[in-house]
């Protein structure tokens, strides 16, 4: 999972974590339209975190494309769990339940919120998380698809919190 260890890459304008300093035992904020799980608020608050410090309150400016790489090996672990439980007993599933979608769901969210222009990838990684993400990232840079990358890696534990970390990758736009 991703920690304060996690090696810097070239390139990298801003980093945040989940949790830090302040969050430690506490909860991000809900976001709307994701039920039961915190996997969606941490990546929102973890993101925005980090977009802050990269752009501050005045957000990415208008020129430049960024996309997004979400990299997780468990997606949102805690209502793939719930779903589980809730048909074994042989309950119903409530719409916003459509688990398989929560990764995706919520990059979407975060790119229609803060205005990102640049494309969407969620990842499940084969080597390690950081590795494939980065190497993502660069791919879509080179391609020049994107000007910059949000990489953001995060992992539900069955038995504890859930960690993240958001680093923005890349300058801007290119010439």
């Amino acid at each position: 999972m991703p920690t304060t260890e996690t090696a810097r890459s070239a390139g990298e304008r801003a980093r945040a974590f989940w949790p830090e300093g302040g969050d430690i035992g506490g909860s991000a904020a809900g976001v709307p339209g994701f039920v039961h799980s915190d996997f969606a608020p941490v990546v929102v608050a973890v993101a925005e975190r980090c977009l802050r410090r990269g752009y501050g309150s005045a957000g990415v400016p208008a020129g430049v494309r960024t996309g997004i790489v979400l990299v997780t090996a468990s997606g949102d672990l805690a209502s793939a769990q719930h779903v589980r439980a809730t048909v074994e007993a042989g309950g119903r599933i409530g719409p916003l339940f459509f688990f398989q979608s929560v990764p995706n769901s919520v990059a979407g969210h975060l790119a229609a919120r803060w205005d990102l222009r640049g494309p969407v990838v969620c990842l499940s990684p084969t080597g390690d998380p950081y590795t494939d993400g980065v190497a993502e990232a660069d791919l879509l840079r080179d391609d020049g698809d994107a000007d910059e990358v949000l990489l953001i890696l995060i992992e539900q534990a069955p038995d504890g919190p859930t960690e993240a970390v958001a680093v923005l990758l890349g300058g801007g736009a290119r010439p």
